[in-house]
């Protein structure tokens, strides 16, 4: 592949195909521990590592896994694979493991994972199937990050509430003071659904505007078009 195909695959896993407002996928994680920052960038570069990895293996062995096997082989490798992130925080981050609970071990059945391993690594190389994955995981990232900056912000008044489990001595920012009432609603699912809600109308506009935009001034022949 050239420059051009791994510029594009970045471009999909951020926003042509993005997991988390485009494709719709790993609800789950991304509803329920986007309640702050830490949580979310944290959960979301698990799920970047295992993705990564698995579609490397899943590329470097794919001429060896037999077609009628090949989906209890891919939960296999994604189980294998999350077990080593899980022990790894366990060991590291133990106060941050202990926040994030079963959301760790979940990664094995988030449908982002398996589904980019089914409809890319599995039919490509290797350098460009962890790229996709990289790409797709940080893509995913990007949206949990966003919505546990919003949620944090409107329901606590704070930035980076427990970023002491990540960084030893570090502390949260605490924005409106201490006299903040908070706005539980988006700390509650309520607020989760809404502020993703938001991120997808977002997405879906700029879209819109760039479509209208092309429409208005098409581009001339023989010109590359623009992301």
């Amino acid at each position: 592949m050239d420059f051009r195909a791994y510029r594009e695959i970045a471009w999909n896993g951020w926003w042509k195909q993005n997991p988390g407002v485009v494709q719709i996928l790993g609800m789950c994680p991304t509803l329920a521990i986007t309640t702050n920052i830490v949580n979310a960038v944290s959960l979301g570069l698990a799920t970047v590592l295992v993705m990564a990895m698995s579609n490397l293996a899943v590329a470097l062995l794919r001429n060896f896994i037999p077609y009628e096997i090949r989906i209890p082989v891919f939960i296999l490798i994604i189980a294998a694979l999350t077990t080593v992130v899980d022990l790894a925080m366990n060991a590291y981050l133990h106060s941050l493991y202990l926040v994030l609970g079963i959301f760790i071990p979940l990664i094995v059945t988030n449908c982002i994972v398996l589904a980019r391993i089914e409809a890319f690594a599995a039919k490509n190389e290797p350098i460009a199937s962890t790229l996709d994955g990289a790409m797709m995981g940080l893509g995913a990232t990007l949206v949990l990050t966003i919505l546990g900056a919003v949620r944090e912000f409107v329901g606590n008044g704070t930035l980076f509430s427990g970023i002491e489990m990540v960084i030893p001595g570090a502390h949260e920012i605490n924005v409106f003071g201490a006299d903040y009432p908070g706005f539980l609603t988006f700390i509650l699912p309520p607020g989760a659904f809404f502020a993703l809600g938001c991120l997808i109308a977002g997405r879906n506009w700029l879209e819109a505007r760039k479509l209208a935009r092309l429409h208005a001034n098409p581009p001339a022949a023989g010109a590359p078009e623009t992301a």
